[in-house]
């Protein structure tokens, strides 16, 4: 036994999740001992987040956010009240994702599922990786094309084998089990 390897153990001491996310291009380094957050957790989290704002939204405008919907009211002449209340909810959105992202590293529905998003290399985001991250996740607000869009970027997760959608891979971040980092790493995750 002692003349072969053993089948699961890997060269240079590295673990899978960082065998897997340098196997493609080899400049990806994440921290010793990284778990990868599954497609189900982030999708899960995705939903908690848009239902807590979208209730605080329903609250504050005494239930007229709704009409951000109202496809009767975007084809009559009033359809700049849909208008406004659809930058209402697309800014609260936003600025939710990203204050809470700068300030805690993680949204409150990621947090219920102790998942974090880190750059590629381990290191935190920054404001303005942030920005663009809360500005993607917007076409997720959408109506019809959030359901094409969720379904594809769904599949995208699942079969990609760093569990990158492509939102992850035009910013160059990864979701990760926060526990799973170290703890240099997850001192800024709150």
């Amino acid at each position: 036994m002692s003349d072969h390897d053993s089948p699961i153990s890997l060269h240079g001491g590295v673990t899978i999740a960082k065998a897997i996310m340098t196997e493609k291009d080899g400049n990806v380094s994440l921290p010793e001992g990284t778990i990868l957050a599954s497609s189900m957790k982030r999708v899960l989290s995705f939903l908690i987040d848009v239902i807590l704002v979208s209730s605080l939204l329903l609250i504050a405008t005494g239930g007229e956010i709704i009409n951000a919907l109202n496809l009767t009211l975007w084809l009559s002449y009033d359809f700049h009240y849909s208008l406004a209340y659809s930058v209402v909810l697309f800014t609260a959105h936003w600025l939710y994702w990203r204050v809470i992202g700068v300030n805690y590293s993680r949204s409150f529905g990621q947090k219920m599922f102790g998942i974090a998003v880190i750059c590629n290399d381990g290191s935190q985001l920054t404001g303005e990786m942030w920005d663009k991250r809360s500005f993607l996740k917007l076409k997720f607000l959408i109506p019809l094309v959030n359901i094409y869009l969720g379904v594809y970027e769904f599949a995208r997760i699942s079969q990609r084998h760093t569990h990158q959608s492509n939102l992850d891979l035009k910013i160059g971040t990864v979701v990760v089990h926060a526990n799973s980092l170290p703890p240099a790493y997850r001192r800024e995750i709150r």
